[in-house]
């Protein structure tokens, strides 16, 4: 009967995988759409097949030492002879982890440099500069070229540089085109760089990867790649159709609650940029605050306060009314 058990628990072990195997969910970092994605997509496989080698020999080697030096029915009284140590295995051990931090290390430190700049084979080309303002829970996009701002959404040009200027209105975000690149922070008063290339027209997901509050969950955003001709259409569709963005509707959509889609004329980049300060011009302390308990309960509470007074008022006057009276009698 137990034989049996162990023989069931071993095949849903084995199964597990192949039924997860049919599955449709893709991880979109393994699904590189870009240069940049690529090379971090290489660096996480080199990384995952290097640190399985090792796991693999370590596990190999301890069954192999645990089965040679087990305890036997016939070792009897044998005790093994003592040993003082071997200096040639006390170096392997210590020259070991430093090979595999060094096998790690030199790929991460090559490819972290590699991302940070415009990629290989686009250097020649100027990139498109979209300043990325984060906001509670909304994400800004201005074009200063093209004087064009957005929310919740980017159309780029498809096998074209971009670079990304980013900060904050308020709160550290994260910035993340999982299929495009790898994520960056943006931070208020000042201003991270992050270059991203599509191959081809297409959508790519976006988001934050920050859950620091209600409402950062839902802070999503769409990428766009479009041909050169189909964004320089978008461009003059916005110039001909978009309103103007003025300094209020500015701050209006700065206050803390979930948007969506919106395209406007001209930047907010004319009144702050917010990497350089400002912010605290547009945030007005009083929306975030969190009342304690229930509305009713506060206003049950309100009223009987004011109960209480009028029935204080009303008691101090009826003594004065009687001491009036007293001294009146006297």
């Amino acid at each position: 009967m137990k034989a049996m058990k162990k023989l069931v628990y071993i095949l849903t072990f084995l199964f597990i995988p192949i039924f997860l195997a049919g599955c449709e969910s893709k991880l979109l970092v393994f699904d590189p759409k870009g240069p940049i994605a690529r090379s971090l997509t290489d660096l996480i496989v080199y990384s995952i097949i290097f640190m399985l080698v090792i796991v693999i020999v370590i596990f190999v080697l301890f069954g192999y030492i645990v089965w040679k030096y087990r305890a036997r029915k016939d070792d009897g009284d044998f005790e093994p002879k003592e040993e003082k140590g071997n200096h040639w295995l006390e170096i392997t051990w210590f020259t070991i982890p430093v090979i595999i931090v060094i096998a790690l290390m030199i790929p991460t430190t090559k490819t972290i440099y590699e991302v940070e700049d415009v990629p290989q084979g686009y250097e020649e080309e100027e990139p498109l500069v979209i300043h990325v303002t984060s906001a509670d829970w909304k994400w800004i996009f201005s074009y200063p070229e093209q004087d064009i701002e957005t929310v919740n959404y980017i159309n780029i040009p498809a096998d074209h540089p971009v670079q990304f200027k980013m900060t904050s209105a308020g709160t550290m975000q994260s910035f993340w085109v999982p299929e495009l690149g790898g994520q960056k922070y943006t931070m208020a008063n000042m201003q991270t760089n992050l270059y991203l290339v599509a191959d081809k027209p297409g959508s790519f997901y976006g988001r934050n990867t920050s859950f620091n509050g209600r409402g950062y969950a839902h802070m999503e955003f769409e990428v766009q790649a479009q041909t050169q001709g189909d964004f320089n259409e978008w461009v003059n569709d916005v110039k001909t159709t978009a309103m103007d963005l003025t300094e209020d509707k500015y701050a209006e959509i700065l206050e803390p609650g979930n948007l969506g889609r919106m395209t406007f004329n001209k930047t907010h980049l004319e009144w702050v940029n917010h990497a350089h300060g400002g912010s605290e011009k547009y945030i007005d302390p009083e929306l975030y605050e969190i009342s304690h308990g229930d509305e009713e309960h506060e206003e049950e509470s309100e009223d009987t306060d004011e109960q209480m007074e009028e029935s204080n008022t009303e008691v101090k006057e009826d003594t004065s009314d009687s001491t009036d009276a007293d001294h009146s009698h006297h």
